[in-house]
């Protein structure tokens, strides 16, 4: 692999405790736990916390115990994600880390 890009898979069982309220009776996993899946791969991969999101945009639903892949790559400054299942995007945008003084 790369440094220069980051890749990882995930998924959110169907047990997590936010799906139960978002929404009741189908539950979707939320953009704020994608989101975390960005800042968790943000560490692993550059030792970073993640200091903003500049931008983000959900495009498609991931459903619980569907695994979607998390890609990385810089941008500048910044750093580029993108979040796919089966190849769809399902979640794009730009952060910025920030190295823990």
């Amino acid at each position: 692999m790369s440094t220069d890009s980051y890749h990882t898979t995930f998924s959110f069982a169907a047990g997590h405790p936010s799906l139960p309220g978002h929404f009741p009776g189908r539950p979707l996993v939320a953009g704020v736990l994608l989101l975390e899946q960005v800042a968790e791969a943000l560490r692993a991969w550059r030792g970073q916390r993640l200091a903003c999101v500049r931008e983000a945009k959900f495009v498609a639903p991931l459903q619980p115990e569907e695994p979607a892949e998390l890609e990385l790559t810089p941008a500048g400054a910044q750093v580029r994600f993108e979040i796919r299942r089966d190849g769809t995007l399902l979640a794009r945008g730009l952060v910025e880390g920030a190295t823990d003084a």
